[in-house]
């Protein structure tokens, strides 16, 4: 799929996705960021269940012209977003560039799958928006019961996904809880994603410069993560009970485009609905000092060159990152290594 460039993407409205289980404080969040400033002119997209959108009132309170609170239709937003999303956003499209921001308060149900593939994926949509970031706001003193939920399926419940998908995890109600209650907490959302920035609130107060603006849902943000990230788990003697989990793998080299390529159709071809967010960052063997990343949600891809190439002397190093599903770390690692180009395999 065809990734904006950075001159149009400049000019593309963010959208910031906000999910996190019923009670978790979204709609708090969401007053929280129009009550306290007044430097962002923002649009909310507000949806709950219920027959009637009971968070409404609470939302426009907050807004200097009630006008501006679009409503979608009662249900999860998952279950309509194709319709329901479309015609909304294209409804603001004429007017978007009066808002610096928009935000999609999605219901505590809500996968944010079917949002990133429509926007990413609709012209209509990804000529005027990208996504900015997705933030889970999690409830300290009672996500521990949802993450242990077991589904009669055996599927990965919500809250699970919820985590798996963030870009940032608002770990709420901090105060309702004690130090080795939160410290638990925190060390397991860490199993799951530890690529996603975790910022501690009471009453889903954050600082609006870590939650708006963040550009964390694009292809560059790998070449920010920690390097530790990407270190070997089992170095660490840690053992890992959680069905879904993040991996992060690195290792020097170039790779053979057509080996990564086949790799990556084979493994979405087999594991898309297990593998919920996928970065990289590679080097290619025969592309110069070209840099490419990628990122996915699913089977949904963007892929392309770096705005930053590889500098003369540093170490090209690849990275990826897998948060999903029963992932295999050591299969992972060894199928991608098997993707490097080798010198003695291409003279024979």
């Amino acid at each position: 799929m065809a990734t904006p460039t950075e001159d149009n993407a400049a000019d593309l409205t963010n959208i910031t996705v906000i999910t996190g289980f019923l009670g978790a404080g979204k709609t708090t969040l969401v007053n929280y960021i129009l009550k306290e400033q007044n430097e962002w002119k923002i649009c909310v997209l507000e949806n709950e269940f219920g027959e009637v959108a009971i968070d409404d009132g609470l939302v426009a309170e907050s807004m200097d012209a009630p006008e501006d609170l679009i409503t979608m239709d009662n249900g999860c937003v998952c279950c309509s977003v194709r319709g329901d999303l479309v015609r909304t956003l294209g409804q603001l499209a004429s007017r978007r560039k009066d808002f610096d921001a928009i935000l999609l308060e999605t219901t505590g149900l809500a996968d944010p799958a079917p949002i990133v593939y429509t926007i990413q994926t609709n012209p209509k949509m990804s000529d005027n928006y990208k996504i900015d970031s997705i933030v889970c706001l999690a409830d300290c003193k009672h996500l521990g019961q949802h993450l242990d939920e077991i589904k009669p399926d055996g599927s990965v419940n919500e809250a699970l996904q919820q985590v798996a998908f963030a870009d940032m995890i608002l770990l709420n109600k901090v105060d309702l809880v004690t130090a080795d209650e939160k410290k638990t907490l925190e060390d397991r959302l860490r199993t799951i994603n530890k690529f996603a920035t975790v910022i501690e609130t009471e009453k889903s107060r954050a600082p609006l410069g870590k939650i708006l603006g963040l550009n964390s849902f694009n292809m560059e943000s790998i070449l920010s993560y920690d390097p530790g990230f990407f270190d070997d788990e089992e170095d660490k003697k840690i053992h890992n009970l959680e069905l879904v989990q993040s991996v992060g793998i690195k290792f020097k080299g170039n790779l053979q485009a057509q080996y990564f390529n086949m790799f990556m159709m084979d493994l979405l071809r087999e594991r898309a609905a297990d593998l919920y967010r996928t970065k990289g960052l590679l080097s290619f063997h025969g592309q110069g000092d070209t840099k490419f990343v990628f990122q996915g949600v699913h089977e949904q891809i963007n892929f392309g060159p770096s705005e930053h190439p590889w500098k003369e002397g540093e170490d090209r190093e690849n990275k990826f990152v897998f948060i999903g599903k029963n992932l295999d770390r050591k299969e992972l690692t060894q199928s991608l290594m098997d993707c490097l180009f080798k010198e003695d395999e291409n003279k024979a």
